[in-house]
Formats: structure tokens, C-alpha cells, sequence
């Protein structure tokens, strides 16, 4: 049986190769008797059925029909019929011929391959294309009925190059080692080119279909898929487009990065200011594009882990310009102010880095977000609704009502770019909010605890932060009502040192100093702030301050009366003025030692004493007994005994 196989297939491979042969045989034949005109001039005409566009052959032509069946033309360029300029030039154009018909004389191209071919394109301030001729012409040819018939349907694209010029939007690109794949609509009336090509150092996957080439090159309306795919980025688009008179897409977008700070880099757009934020990018949209406008609705975009829906607008009319309203569950805007320090690493001293204003002048920006939660650094908001508006250089920021703080907030934030320098207002208005969150985190102050309303107006002019805590101006007020003061407790320190004056405070800096009613008005020139009315009331005691404070140094310098509310029946309140000096997170607390030593009734009298001048020399003299300073020489012998000084008791006495 395998025997009788065997023999059927050599019986078989005999004719086979008989027709291989004598097919090689006329192969052979057909290129010596080749017609090259005739070849040539067939392959011009297909050339222009398919593309519309006149082969214009300026070096040598190379044909071979066996075993390859081809022809290349050198130095080739493609012009309309009605212009002077070609289209494209290509170093190598090859036509692969069709191998049946060739063997019958027949001359049909199955595909084109251009290597380094050159396109230029160039439009110019009216809106114009030098390319415009070339696709009407391309139209033209492919319309139903057209005098000529389509032959091939593929033109492969290899190592090309293509420059685009707009004299509108001065913009000039350049794509580098293009390798694509053109589907021509032989049979359909669909279009698809797949390929890759290298831009600003990037190489690109892209892909673009059309469901009907006629229309879409004649600005009706076509289904369009196009995808781009890039290390920074990647796009894709699903839905139609036409240009009859403008440039009109609609469908659904889909965007993905990684790294959005990078993309805008590598489209040539300058990345947000600072070092934090705007990674993980992620947007998908359904979108409506008019000319340079871009409407995007059902809007569904992620940043940085941050997920938001709404609406979007992006213009692109001369100048840039962003328009959002947003809505989202939780929003963290801690990437974004990573990279911004008040305060140097120290703690103690601002940061005297330069601003990086660059970023508010790229685009303009019109944004409305609103959230259940957001999270800016340390502090917790909850339902919040907000506003950002980026116009010429000038950062707006409102808060229409934030829940911050246990309270609600309110205000606005406003930046100013003077070439380096950054001109600052803000205005803000907490209500009911807990004083120690509040002033711990907008203030460094941790020493504050109870409710109240804070209203704060402030102006600043400065390249860094530093600069801007020098040139401060504005008002503060802050009423607070229930809460306690750290560091010190007046009640207990004022009894210790009223029933001793001279017993020592012990440690002044322990306890806290609870209050009903807190009341703080300031006012700030040239980074100073100036104490106006600083009252602190409680059950027991009662405060007041005076002096200034210093912004850029952060330290005290301010002086203070702490009485006790209650006297005992029949006796005279108890008055003590103290001193508040040093740093703001740690300052220094201390009595008045002059104070303390007229209420001593041992020490008064020599306080009183010493004004005297009878009595200053005997004073001083005890004070040196005492201390062992300003002891005299061994006395001599033959000089009298010194007087005996008298003592400060008897001093007061006789006084």
C-alpha cells in the first residue's frame, strides 16, 4: 500500500515540476523580451489611478522578473496634475508585479514599497495646505466611477520622513524613521494604516482606520479609529469625523499615562511648577471636537489616585485654556504641595528658596471641583466646594464653604506673577473651628486649644518664602470662648506668688491656664505684627498682652498683666506683669522680678531703701558682706575700727 503511494507521488511531482520549470523557463524568456517602456508606462498609470498623482522619475530604473518580480524607480517625486512641486520625494520606489499576469504580458502592481520617502507639509496662515491639491486629486481618483480602476491596495512605507509646518500656531514637527502600512480601499471603501515612526526621541505605535476614505478625504463625514502608543503616552479615539469646513470629530477618548508630568514634557508643554503631583494619569471621555475646541462630557479622569466625573473644555485659540467642573468622593492634594516648605528642614526659620512661577503662564485655567472629603498635608476637610482660575499669569483660589477644622471655612487665595516675584493675598474666614488644629496647622502655634472664629486679611510681596514673611501686611482677629492656654497655670503660679513673692515660681512652664472668652486683634506692617487688644478671660484669672511679634525671626517680644478675678473679702486683687519672649513653638515665660520684690514685705523695704542715697553705700555694703564681693585690703593697725553699718531692718525702721 505505502509502495503504491509512493509511486502515485513521484508519478505526481513529475508534472508539478515539469510546470515549474517551463514556468522558470518563461520567466526567463519574458525578461529578456521585456517591453521596459511598456512597463514603465503601466506602472506610471496604476500609480495614478490609485493615488491620483503623476510619477515623476529622475534616476535609474531597475527591473527583474525572476526571481523577484519587480520594478524600482530612483529619485522619484509625486505632483499633482496640477501643481509644479511634487507632493513627496522617495529615494526607491518599488512596484511588486503580479507573477501570473505577468507570464501573459500583463503588467499589474500587488503592492508599492517607498524607502525614504520625504513629505513636507506646510500650512499657512489662512488655514491652507500645500498638500490640499494632492488630496482633492487623491479623491478624485478613488470616487466610484472614475475613469481609471484600482489596482493594489497596499503601499508600504520604509525609513521615511515627514516635516509639518504651521505658520498659524508656529508650531514645527518633525517624524523620524517612519515605517507604516497603507491599506488602500481596492474593493471597500475602508482605509487602515498601521505602523511606527519616532517622535522627540519617542518611538510610536499608531494605528488609524477609516470606514470610508472617499468621504473622509472629501470632508464628509467618516468612521475614524485611531490609536497612538508611546512610552509617556497612549490615546485612542472611536467614533467619526469631517472637515468640510472645519475640522469636526466625535466620539469617545480614552487616555492613559503614566507619568503625566512627563507626557506634557514630551508634547513640548511646560509641566506644572515643583516636583509633586501630576502622575498617574488616566481619562476617558466622550468627545466633540469643533476646529481648536475640544468639549468633553460623561467625563470619568483619574490624577494621582484622585478619580473625578464631570465635564471639560480645552481651547486652543491662540493661547490655551482649560474650563472643568468636577465632582468626586475623595480628593488628595498632598502631591501637589509636597514639594512646597514654608520652613526651612531647621523648623525654625522660613524657607528662603525661590518660587518657580514658570507654570503660571503656560495656560489658562477656569475649574470648579467639589468633594465629600480632601486632604491637603495634614489637614482633613470634608464636604468641600472650590475654585481655581488661572488667567494671565494670576492664580485665583475660592473656597465657597469648606467643613475644616470642626467648622466651616470660607475664602480666597490669590498669587500674582511680577516677572520673579509673587504678590500674595489671602483672606480667609474659620467658623466655630477648634483652635488647636486650626492654629497648630495654619500658625505652628500648639500651645491653643478651645473653639472660636478666626478672620484673617493678608498681603505679601516676595521671591520666596522668606521674602513674603518680610513684606507682610494685613489684619488678624481670632475670638475663642471654652478652652485652655498650655504652657503655664496663672491661677496657681498667681496665689503661689502672692502668698510668697520671693518663693521662686518653680516651674512656670507646666500646667495650662483654662479661659471662658479669648479675644485677639493684630495687626501686621512690613512682617511685624503689633498686639491691638489681646484679652484672656477665665474662671480665676484674667490676661492681658501687649507688644509684637516678629514674622520673619518667628520669635515674641511682647508683655503682659495676669490678675486673679477673685480677691480674698476686704484685699486688693493680685496684679502680676510677666514677659513672653522667644520662638513661637517654645517661648520664654517669666515675671516681672521687679514686680515680684515690692510685694515681698521683707523686700520692699530695701527696695525703697535704695532710693535713698544716705543709705545706698550702707546697702551695698551689706549686699557685699553677703556676697563676698568688694572685700577691702587686710586693714592697718594703727588705723581706727570702721563703723559698724546698719542693718536694712533698722534702715526701715529709722525710715
Amino acid at each position: 500500500m505505502a509502495l503504491t503511494i509512493t509511486q502515485g507521488m513521484k508519478r505526481l511531482g513529475m508534472p508539478i515540476a515539469a510546470f515549474f520549470g517551463l514556468a522558470a523557463v518563461g520567466l526567463l524568456g519574458t525578461s529578456w523580451f521585456l517591453n521596459r517602456d511598456a512597463l514603465q508606462s503601466a506602472v506610471e498609470a496604476q500609480i495614478r489611478a490609485v493615488t491620483g498623482l503623476e510619477l515623476v522619475v529622475n534616476g535609474p530604473i531597475d527591473v527583474s522578473v525572476f526571481p523577484g518580480s519587480y520594478v524600482s524607480f530612483h529619485n522619484v517625486g509625486l505632483k499633482g496634475a496640477t501643481t509644479v512641486d511634487p507632493a513627496l520625494q522617495v529615494d526607491v520606489l518599488t512596484a511588486n508585479l503580479r507573477l501570473l499576469p505577468l507570464l501573459l504580458r500583463r503588467f499589474e502592481i500587488a503592492d508599492v514599497m517607498m524607502l525614504r520617502p520625504h513629505i513636507h507639509v506646510v500650512r499657512d496662515g489662512s488655514g491652507e495646505s500645500n498638500w490640499t491639491p494632492f488630496v482633492e486629486t487623491i479623491a478624485k481618483a478613488m470616487t466610484p466611477g472614475a475613469e481609471n480602476q484600482v489596482s493594489f491596495s497596499e503601499i508600504r512605507i520604509q525609513d521615511g520622513e515627514l516635516n509639518y509646518e504651521d505658520a498659524t500656531n508656529r508650531v514645527a514637527e518633525q517624524l523620524n524613521d517612519i515605517d507604516l502600512s497603507l491599506a488602500w480601499p481596492s474593493i471597500s471603501r475602508s482605509f487602515a494604516a498601521t505602523g511606527q515612526f519616532d517622535w522627540r526621541g519617542e518611538r510610536v505605535d499608531g494605528s488609524i482606520s477609516a470606514s470610508d476614505f472617499v468621504a473622509m478625504l472629501s470632508g464628509d463625514r467618516s468612521g475614524l479609529k485611531a490609536r497612538l502608543a508611546s512610552a509617556p503616552l497612549k490615546v485612542a479615539f472611536d467614533g467619526s469625523v469631517a472637515n468640510r469646513t472645519s475640522l469636526m470629530m466625535e466620539g469617545v477618548t480614552t487616555i492613559d499615562s503614566s507619568s503625566l508630568r512627563n507626557a506634557l514634557r514630551w508634547m513640548g508643554q511646560a509641566p506644572p511648577g515643583g516636583g509633586g503631583g501630576f502622575g498617574r494619569f488616566a481619562l476617558k471621555a466622550r468627545t466633540n471636537v469643533v476646529a481648536g475646541s475640544v468639549a468633553l462630557t460623561n467625563v470619568n479622569v483619574e490624577l494621582d489616585g484622585n478619580v473625578a466625573e464631570g465635564v471639560m473644555t480645552f481651547a486652543n485659540n491662540g493661547r490655551q485654556m482649560l474650563q472643568a467642573t468636577l465632582a468626586a468622593d475623595n480628593l488628595d492634594f498632598t502631591p501637589y504641595i509636597s514639594t512646597f516648605r514654608l520652613l526651612a528642614s531647621g523648623q525654625r526659620d522660613w524657607n528662603r528658596q525661590l518660587f518657580d512661577l514658570s507654570s503660571l503662564s503656560s495656560t489658562d485655567l477656569d475649574m470648579r471641583l467639589s468633594a465629600a472629603r480632601v486632604t491637603v498635608g495634614p489637614s482633613k476637610l470634608g464636604r468641600t466646594a472650590l475654585g481655581a482660575n488661572l488667567r494671565g499669569g494670576a492664580l485665583a483660589l475660592s473656597i465657597g464653604e469648606a467643613q475644616m477644622y470642626g467648622g466651616i471655612a470660607k475664602g480666597s487665595f490669590a498669587v500674582a506673577r511680577s516677572d520673579a516675584v509673587a504678590d500674595v493675598r489671602a483672606q480667609f474666614q474659620f467658623t466655630d473651628v477648634d483652635l488647636q488644629a486650626c492654629a497648630s496647622e495654619l500658625f505652628g502655634i500648639t500651645k491653643l486649644s478651645g473653639r472660636g472664629n478666626l478672620n484673617v486679611s493678608l498681603t505679601a510681596s516676595g521671591s520666596s518664602p522668606f521674602g513674603l514673611a518680610q513684606s507682610l501686611d494685613g489684619t488678624a482677629s481670632l475670638v475663642g470662648h471654652d478652652g485652655a492656654i498650655a504652657g503655664f497655670n496663672v491661677e496657681q503660679l498667681l496665689k503661689r506668688l502672692e502668698r510668697r513673692p520671693l518663693s521662686g515660681g518653680g516651674n512656670f512652664r507646666s500646667g495650662s491656664t483654662p479661659y471662658d472668652n479669648l479675644n485677639i486683634s493684630v495687626k501686621f506692617a512690613d512682617g511685624v505684627a503689633t498686639a491691638e487688644d489681646i484679652r484672656v478671660e477665665g474662671p480665676a484669672a484674667r490676661i492681658t498682652l501687649t507688644g509684637t511679634a516678629s514674622v520673619p525671626s518667628r520669635e515674641y517680644d511682647m508683655k503682659g498683666v495676669a490678675s486673679l478675678t477673685s480677691a480674698p473679702s476686704g484685699g486688693n486683687g493680685f496684679d502680676l506683669p510677666f514677659v513672653v519672649q522667644g520662638p513661637w513653638d517654645d517661648p520664654l515665660i517669666f515675671p516681672d522680678p521687679e514686680s515680684l520684690i515690692r510685694r515681698s514685705p521683707a523686700s520692699a523695704p530695701l527696695l525703697d531703701a535704695v532710693k535713698d542715697r544716705k543709705a545706698r553705700d550702707a546697702v551695698r555694703t551689706v549686699i557685699e558682706r553677703f556676697t563676698g564681693g568688694g572685700r577691702p585690703a587686710a586693714p592697718d593697725a594703727t588705723a581706727p575700727a570702721p563703723a559698724t553699718a546698719p542693718t536694712a531692718a533698722e534702715n526701715a525702721k529709722s525710715n
